[in-house]
């Protein structure tokens, strides 16, 4: 077969074919955005909007312009990585939670610090995302869900140090046992500490970005919050993350005030179940209240949710911590050691 034959027969019907191909692909793709420019139009038109018109005559250009958008983020590796960190500082914390009388990876004496650092670090997921993806949407989000959780850390914090002025320890564990009482479940801290306790489920919510808090994925306002530009795994790393984060709160609040592992009361029947069930069944309970949150509280305005954590649960917890310590000193009460 000669090259003549060969370019007649086989490589011209190949190209022809090739760019043939990529013709109907341009064009599909292009008709697709105006496609896209069309449906944006005529909703906004039903809900009495303009509708893009910025971008280009008549916002022409509007959909290129998103694409340009999407390839071009302002730092791909840190787009990428954002949900990364989001997920493993999350997962991370489980290192030292306690589920049973040592069942944990790591009994550090300084374990409620450790859990605080690891939370105070996931803001920062959140704002490299937000940051990353190039959308005043998704920064907006991250500028906000750094403001929100700085400000219910603090009152968690003061929470936290009320806790460990009764039990007189940082040690997760030690906290465990030192709610392990001759009155039971009535020796637990959500009793004696009780405005803390709520103090510590609502900043836990906020903390988490549960509702009514959700003000980062405020959908009338932020679409996804800062996830808006993710989507497929990253955007699956970055819901596991927050989940994580909500079961280790969950933990938190079974550590310091529901007793952890301890039965309710140390008699049999309730000595006969395990430790590590008590502690299951009891941060299935903290999970009950936090889905009941968003079952049946409607979502706070961004201006409510600051005072709340300034203006309320700072001063609150503030006062909480002074009378704890008076009552722990002058009461003969302070733990030995």
């Amino acid at each position: 077969m000669t090259f003549a034959e060969l370019w007649t027969g086989y490589l011209w019907p190949l190209i022809v074919i090739v760019a043939e191909s990529l013709l109907l692909l341009v064009l599909l793709l292009v008709s697709i955005a105006y496609v896209l420019l069309a449906d944006r139009k005529i909703w906004a038109a039903v809900q009495m909007r303009r509708g893009p018109n910025v971008v280009g005559p008549f916002g022409l250009l509007q959909s290129f312009a998103d694409l340009l958008k999407f390839v071009l983020k302002a730092n791909k590796g840190v787009f990428l990585l954002a949900p990364l960190v989001t997920c493993t500082l999350a997962l991370g914390a489980w290192a030292v939670i306690p589920v049973n009388a040592g069942w944990m990876i790591a009994d550090i004496n300084v374990g409620v610090l450790y859990i605080f650092a690891i939370s105070s670090l996931m803001v920062y997921g959140i704002i490299m995302a937000g940051w990353a993806s190039n959308s005043k949407y998704a920064f907006l989000s991250a500028v906000r869900s750094a403001a929100q959780m700085v400000s219910y850390e603090v009152s968690i914090g003061f929470v936290i140090i009320c806790v460990l002025l009764c039990a007189g320890s940082l040690k997760l564990s030690v906290i465990v046992a030192a709610q392990d009482t001759r009155f039971g479940m009535f020796g637990w801290y959500w009793l004696p500490l009780l405005p803390m306790f709520v103090v510590f489920y609502v900043s836990a919510l906020a903390e988490t970005n549960r509702p009514p808090f959700d003000l980062v994925e405020a959908e009338s306002e932020l679409v996804a919050g800062f996830m808006v530009e993710y989507g497929s795994s990253p955007y699956m790393m970055f819901m596991l993350g927050e989940y994580v984060a909500i079961a280790t709160m969950c933990a938190m609040g079974t550590i310091l005030f529901l007793g952890g592992w301890l039965p309710p009361f140390q008699v049999a029947p309730f000595t006969w179940v395990p430790g590590v069930i008590w502690f299951v069944l009891k941060a299935l309970f903290m999970f009950f209240l936090f889905a009941m949150a968003k079952a049946v509280v409607p979502r706070y305005r961004y201006d409510q949710l600051m005072r709340l954590g300034w203006k309320v649960f700072l001063p609150l917890s503030l006062a909480m911590v002074v009378i704890v310590a008076a009552v722990l000193q002058f009461g003969g009460l302070a733990p030995k050691g």
